[in-house]
């Protein structure tokens, strides 16, 4: 009985007394350089789990520059494909002495047969190993079912409704009879919700009647969920739009409510109370407290094994609300309003995890004068300091509020963005992608509209600035080597220039190009499939990249962090070489997509000619 580990996927998906019926039916053999293991057209009679050595994949439909399309090394498997379809399509070749362990086509095909799960692995594509790969990480047998997948309907209460006519006096004795913390008012079609503080308020601050309506106390735009969302969204929800209170919908049907005290306490972990920390801080100190757990939320998130987009929403969502109480801390309750303060670069897009690197700008209303906010240039040079307390590093660019050249009117922003288009130098591009991500916090939102607007205008359509945008995707190589695997350098590759940053250039490019206002890559994603201009295949295909390699890159930022919880390395390396045999496939298949993604822009902007 031969001793191979088989902790790890596909093998993983087998119980106890399969594998050992894989350790009993195993042989090894031995393969000489060069040697062709399993030959196009050759039947498949084994499926080959790799000892020791390296093992080519190649096509020979190709020439010999394309053949290659995989490689394989210790721990990996393959000819499992062969042996399904009956003859292998391409061509298997030893690069180097090897040894490797041989299943029989019968043991593997009783396997596939008793466990459908190790059937289906071999089946699967990028995004399904990627939700095998998050399964796998959760540790302490905690579950995604327990956590990630728990669905809205599991944490809802049933709708408390009364009619419009009712009144305050009825509303009250309601909610004591009920117990609930609040209820709904029909009013026609339409919803309006009331809380015990609402009532309290009503009667005594204000002074109201308890005959009066209750109605005219109620708050008539509600935040809804669908049923079948999962309740962390719902978490997301009441974050972003800071309420403690969503209604759940079934279509245009009212089903019921999720309160933000019932979504923490089935999250009964310490960690998912951030946001809550976060609303209640009173003070500058008391926020900073609740800032410095976000990294102790992000790695509970991880350990649940909560996929990354959903992790990365709730984060954006949690440092927009951070940097909005910031804001109302740091500037007077007669300027909060006169601007727009904006976040860009992934922070923007909603991309980030870890505290980065200040990326911000202010747009101020054209009526504000300097005369109007004289302790403008101070309030900003304050502001960027609390945001220094609170974690975020000072932007290296100097892309930051404190800079006069980030901060200007909506009349002054738009030249700006007049010469940018008309220069096209790298600068002007550069600032370009950075306006292009930009996402409002805190002060007047609709100042960030109405820039968006003009940065459509100004540049859709423009073929020339379109192509000049997108030469960014060919800046960096990808690291594959010439033959299609993976480069190993002992100091790990940069997955940041490699992989993400071509996925979410090549994709701000089409935005653009279509005038889409969305900023996240993967909404941008969606966009770009709604308006017909990208496959969906492809689109999820590179959605599934870019989170794996922000995981990836997430987990090696985790394992740097200083004392304060932020990365020491921010661009981030990922060592090839300790990534498992799942992760290293993942990983080249990732950077295949990126790859042709290259391509594809290549051609669409002529970027060979450029």
């Amino acid at each position: 009985m031969v001793d191979l580990e088989l902790t790890n996927p596909p093998f993983a998906l087998l119980d106890e007394a399969q594998r050992q019926r894989v350790r009993a039916g195993l042989d090894m053999t031995y393969f000489s350089r060069d040697e062709i293991i399993l030959d196009a057209g050759q039947p498949g009679e084994f499926v080959f789990v790799i000892h020791k050595g390296e093992v080519a994949e190649l096509d020979p439909s190709q020439g010999e520059a394309d053949a290659r399309i995989g490689h394989y090394t210790d721990g990996d498997l393959f000819g499992a494909i062969s042996v399904l379809n009956g003859t292998s399509r391409y061509r298997f070749v030893a690069e180097q002495e090897s040894l490797c362990y041989l299943m029989p086509r019968a043991l593997f095909l009783s396997l596939c047969e008793s466990a459908p799960a190790f059937a289906d692995y071999f089946q699967r594509r990028l995004a399904d190993k990627s939700r095998l790969l998050a399964e796998r990480r959760c540790d302490g047998g905690v579950t995604l079912a327990g956590f990630m997948l728990a669905r809205v309907t599991e944490c809802m209460r049933e709708p408390l409704v009364v009619s419009e006519a009712s009144t305050i006096s009825e509303a009250v004795h309601t909610l004591k009879d009920s117990q609930a913390d609040s209820l709904l008012v029909a009013q026609g079609e339409s919803l309006g919700m009331v809380t015990k503080t609402d009532l309290l308020d009503a009667l005594v601050i204000e002074g109201r009647a308890q005959s009066s309506p209750v109605v005219e106390i109620a708050h008539l735009r509600l935040v809804a969920v669908g049923r079948e969302q999962y309740l962390f969204e719902a978490l997301i929800e009441m974050t972003r739009h800071k309420v403690a209170r969503v209604v759940v919908m079934d279509g245009e049907r009212l089903v019921g409510v999720v309160e933000l005290t019932d979504v923490l306490s089935f999250f009964s972990s310490r960690s998912y109370v951030v946001s809550l920390q976060v609303e209640q801080a009173a003070s500058l100190a008391a926020l900073s407290e609740a800032s410095c757990r976000t990294p102790e939320l992000v790695e509970a998130l991880m350990v649940q094994g909560v996929r990354l987009r959903f992790a990365m929403g709730m984060l954006a969502a949690l440092n927009a609300r951070i940097m909005h109480k910031a804001w109302d801390f740091v500037i007077g309750a007669e300027h909060r309003q006169s601007g727009c303060l904006m976040v860009m670069g992934s922070e923007g897009r909603g991309e980030q995890i870890l505290k980065t690197d200040q990326d911000n700008a202010l747009i101020l209303a054209d009526a504000t004068t300097a005369e109007e906010w004289p302790t403008l240039g101070a309030d900003m040079a304050r502001f960027s300091e609390v945001l220094m307390d609170l974690g975020y590093p000072r932007c290296p660019g100097n892309i930051m509020v404190c800079n006069p050249e980030w901060v200007g009117t909506l009349a002054q922003w738009r030249r700006r963005i007049r010469r940018m288009v008309e220069r096209l130098d790298a600068d002007s591009l550069m600032r370009l992608a950075i306006l292009l991500d930009g996402c409002a916090v805190a002060g007047d939102a609709s100042l960030m509209g109405r820039l968006r607007d003009t940065l459509i205008e100004e540049t859709r359509g423009n073929e020339l600035l379109l192509t000049h945008f997108a030469r960014g995707v060919l800046q960096f190589s990808t690291p594959l080597t010439m033959f299609g695997s993976l480069k190993k350098p002992a100091h790990g590759i940069d997955i940041k220039k490699g992989g993400i940053f071509p996925i979410v250039h090549g994709v701000r490019t089409l935005a653009l190009e279509r005038g889409i206002r969305a900023t996240s890559t993967l909404d941008r994603l969606d966009a770009l499939v709604a308006d017909g201009r990208l496959e969906a295949q492809i689109a999820e295909d590179l959605g599934e990249a870019l989170v794996f390699f922000s995981e990836l890159r997430l987990r090696a930022q985790l394992a740097t962090r200083d004392a304060d919880g932020r990365a020491v390395d921010a661009s981030t390396r990922v060592v090839v070489q300790a990534l498992s045999s799942l992760e290293r496939d993942l990983l080249r298949e990732a950077l295949h997509i990126v790859k042709d993604f290259k391509a594809r822009l290549s051609q669409r902007y002529h970027l060979e000619y450029a």
